[in-house]
């Protein structure tokens, strides 16, 4: 590393060492030469240097020099280079007027000429500068004049900056497609150049425009490509500003592990190097991913540092996002009072945002003569010309002078009345944005409790429904069981003939444990927001598992059970494909007669995993074939006079749908049903 910078130290005085060199030769060359054209060639040559070395005082000099020899030469292209020079040296201390001054001399010149390239240099400078202020049109019109004639001759130099310039004005008029185009041109002409800092600078206005474009995957591949070309010495504050971003790029398509990686490292990295503007960055990031993952508490702790830190150094857009991340957090947390502070507060700064984001066009766009004393273009007028405009001016001035005082008078009259007008309208529009304010916070209110009141709603019919199905179905199925152990407790039944009564006494049993089965997967679906945890699993390990279950069953029916499942991995929540498995088995059963058959088998599907259990039973009429898999509590006996919850299918629906699958039913009364379950075997892209 000790050899690096010591090479890159050696390097740098070295290049220091030859302009330096290259200054002093043309000096010497210059003081020797003749008054001619070739001395004015000579100094054009020093002024590049020294405006390369940005010895721009020095450089103003030998300008003024120069300009007074091209003059009285009349040497037409070295008074256009020297006002070209003149106007870069005033862009680069911000004397836009002046500058633009030059670059209009420059261009009359080079008009003259017909030099094409000359006039494109100029008119892509004062599109830098028009864009710089802030006149994007302007700005626009004369970099693109410029773009063709650099692109046809391959002035990659000239064309960086033109591609940049467009880039930058494209992106402040919000047309982020042309933006993110230049964007691209600009990086491939940086490459050829191997403009380091370019390069990284383009890199990155490309992985934002991505981003702005809600391209996510193209988002990060540029932010990782920003983060190999950073030298880890010289780029830290990038680093710190991408790390977060690239976080942020995988939370929208909730790869949590890829994003917790990066937010973790953007933040350790950015309170090393004391990078508010990352850390802050970093922990709203952070906070909303853990708000996903359901981490409120530890959510809330990130977001109030992340508030403190956007307060103090009046990071808006960041502080705009940790508002809004507040309001969602208070509302998860009923914390309702709370979450209308924070979204009033989001608004107002989101219109303010906004506002400033419009394009701040300069009111006085007019040329201002340049301060340094040389000739202009007015020394062509004559002298006689000159007298006759002075003569009517001041005819002009006595003119306008008496109707001054009389608009005066009438003036200050008109400002009276406007400003009384003013002053009422002011406290009318004071009390109208104060009931705007207060009606708004209603509705708010309104809204927030309306949404509370359909919940217990929900909440209240699933209770209603959870009490009914216990009222009925589990009580009866309870108390058959409890008169079975009365009658053998107080000795009212022979041993005979409760050994007789023990199958029905183990089916009632049955039944009380399928209903309790279903009962609570059911409200747990309905009054939690079930997250499945999917992995990979051998299907054909879970079929096995629950046939296992149901051969009592199948041996007292007499039903040929046929396995032709085989070895596959499905790609979703194991517990919740058990249960699936289980309930169709389980229906099968229960539906086929003596000597009928079932056969459970698995698939491969267009890319996924198709199981189906199959059985020759009674089948479904189509009718009930529709009222299958709707939540209420559809239900028939099995061929055996079995009882059901009528909730089996419902909860398998919405287990299946819930790990990305689906499924169906074909069926045929008297012949027999085929239900069909279709999922996946990996791990889904996005």
């Amino acid at each position: 590393m000790r050899q690096l910078i010591t090479l890159a130290v050696l390097c740098s005085s070295l290049f220091c060492f030859s302009q330096t060199n290259e200054i002093d030769s043309l000096t010497i060359q210059l003081a020797y030469q003749k008054q001619d054209s070739s001395k004015v060639d000579t100094s054009l040559y020093l002024i590049n240097a020294l405006y390369k070395s940005k010895n721009f005082k020095k450089a103003l000099l030998y300008i003024d020099q120069t300009e007074r020899l091209s003059k009285f030469l009349n040497h037409t292209k070295g008074i256009a280079d020297v006002n070209f020079y003149k106007a870069l040296i005033y862009s680069q201390k911000d004397d836009y007027y002046n500058a633009i001054d030059g670059y209009n001399k420059s261009r009359q010149y080079y008009k003259q000429l017909g030099d094409t390239l000359g006039i494109a240099k100029v008119n892509n400078s004062i599109g830098l500068i028009e864009i710089k202020r802030g006149n994007y049109s302007v700005g626009l019109e004369h970099s693109l004049s410029a773009i063709q004639i650099f692109e046809t001759r391959n002035l990659l130099d000239e064309l960086s900056l033109a591609y940049n310039n467009l880039a930058e004005a494209y992106y402040n008029t919000h047309q982020i497609d042309k933006a993110l185009e230049f964007n691209i041109k600009a990086l491939n002409v940086r490459e050829q150049l191997k403009d380091s800092f370019g390069i990284k600078s383009s890199t990155k206005n490309i992985a934002s425009l991505y981003s702005d474009r809600k391209e996510h995957r193209k988002a990060i591949e540029y932010y990782e490509k920003v983060l190999r070309l950073l030298n880890p010495d010289e780029d830290q504050a990038i680093r710190g500003e991408v790390l977060p971003r690239i976080g942020s790029e995988y939370l929208q398509f909730k790869d949590y592990d890829k994003a917790a990686e990066y937010l973790v490292e953007g933040l350790k990295f950015n309170r090393r190097i004391k990078n508010d503007d990352g850390i802050l960055r970093s922990l709203n990031a952070i906070g909303e991913l853990n708000m996903q993952q359901r981490k409120v508490k530890l959510a809330e702790i990130q977001l109030n540092e992340a508030y403190g830190i956007a307060t103090k150094i009046d990071n808006k857009p960041e502080l705009l996002k940790n508002y809004r991340l507040h309001k969602e957090l208070d509302s998860t947390n009923g914390r309702f009072q709370n979450a209308f502070f924070w979204q009033s507060k989001y608004y107002d700064l989101k219109t303010e945002l906004e506002k400033a984001k419009q394009p701040k066009i300069p009111v006085n766009t007019k040329v201002i003569t340049s301060e340094v004393g040389d000739t202009t273009i007015d020394d062509a007028i004559n002298s006689i010309e000159k007298q006759d405009i002075k003569q009517k001016n001041q005819e002009e001035v006595k003119q306008l002078k008496t109707m001054s005082y009389v608009l005066m008078a009438a003036l200050l009259i008109i400002s009276t009345v406007l400003l009384l007008l003013y002053l009422k309208r002011r406290g009318l529009l004071k009390y109208n944005k104060e009931l705007l304010a207060k009606n708004k916070q209603i509705q708010l209110q309104n809204e927030a409790f309306s949404e509370q009141i359909k919940n217990l709603e929900d909440i209240n019919k699933v209770k209603d429904r959870l009490f009914s199905i216990v009222s009925h179905d589990l009580k009866d199925s309870i108390s058959s069981i409890k008169a079975f152990i009365d009658l053998l407790k107080e000795d009212s039944i022979s041993r005979e003939e409760f050994y007789n009564l023990v199958p029905e006494l183990s089916e009632n049993a049955d039944n009380a444990s399928s209903l309790l089965y279903n009962l609570l997967n059911w409200s747990k679906s309905q009054m939690q927001n079930l997250k499945p945890k999917p992995e990979l699993f051998n299907i054909q390990e879970v079929f096995q598992n629950k046939i296992a279950l149901v051969e009592q069953k199948v041996e007292q029916k007499r039903i040929v059970l046929i396995d032709e499942s085989r070895r596959d991995f499905i790609y979703a929540d194991k517990s919740m494909i058990e249960i699936v498995i289980q309930n169709l088995i389980t229906n099968a059963v229960k539906f086929t007669r003596v000597g009928d058959v079932i056969t459970v088998s698995n698939n491969d599907h267009d890319g996924k995993t198709l199981i189906c259990v199959e059985d020759t039973g009674v089948g479904i009429s189509r009718e009930n074939v529709d009222k299958l898999f709707q939540s209420g509590t559809f239900t028939t006996r099995g061929t055996d006079n079995e009882k059901g919850t009528g909730l089996g299918l419902s909860i398998c629906k919405e287990l299946v749908e819930l790990n990305g699958g689906r499924i169906w039913v074909e069926s045929t009364p008297n012949v027999g049903t085929k239900f069909y379950v279709e999922l996946p075997k990996n791990k889904p892209t996005e």
